[in-house]
């Protein structure tokens, strides 16, 4: 089992506090999320982004593994992801994740690209995770 970790600390109420988000490898070290970063467009990093990040990471690593086992090397594989965080009965939920990918693969045809990207987007650790809605626009180029 791998283990990976991040942390968070918080101080203040909702909507007048803030906190900061790092991870285990330092890439994030303390940088400032709130209320005001996540609801109402102000610059700063959320939970939501980085969910999106990692979403589309992700899936782009299962992506070159699943076209190296088809035998294809991809020259590129660009990935974007955004997910939507909706106001529900119980507060908020993140509901949906859509994936837009494009990538270049040298002789592999739109269908095996299509197969490759479903198999995925389906297994990737990621969306295994989520219990949304994950959707993709997959372009061969």
């Amino acid at each position: 089992m791998i283990r990976k970790k991040g942390s968070a600390n918080w101080q203040g109420g909702l909507k007048d506090g803030t906190g900061t988000i790092s991870t285990e490898s330092g890439v994030l070290d303390a940088v400032n999320y709130g209320f005001n970063k996540r609801f109402e467009g102000a610059p700063g990093s959320n939970p939501e982004e980085l969910i999106a990040a990692a979403h589309a990471s992700c899936f782009s690593m299962a992506l070159s593994m699943v076209l190296g086992e088809a035998g294809f090397t991809a020259d590129d594989i660009s990935t974007e992801a955004t997910v939507a965080l909706e106001k529900q009965d119980g507060g908020f939920a993140v509901t949906k994740s859509h994936l837009v990918v494009t990538a270049k693969v040298p002789n592999a045809s739109e269908a095996e690209f299509a197969e490759a990207a479903n198999t995925a987007k389906a297994n990737c650790p990621i969306s295994k995770l989520l219990n949304a809605e994950i959707t993709m626009e997959a372009t061969l180029v």
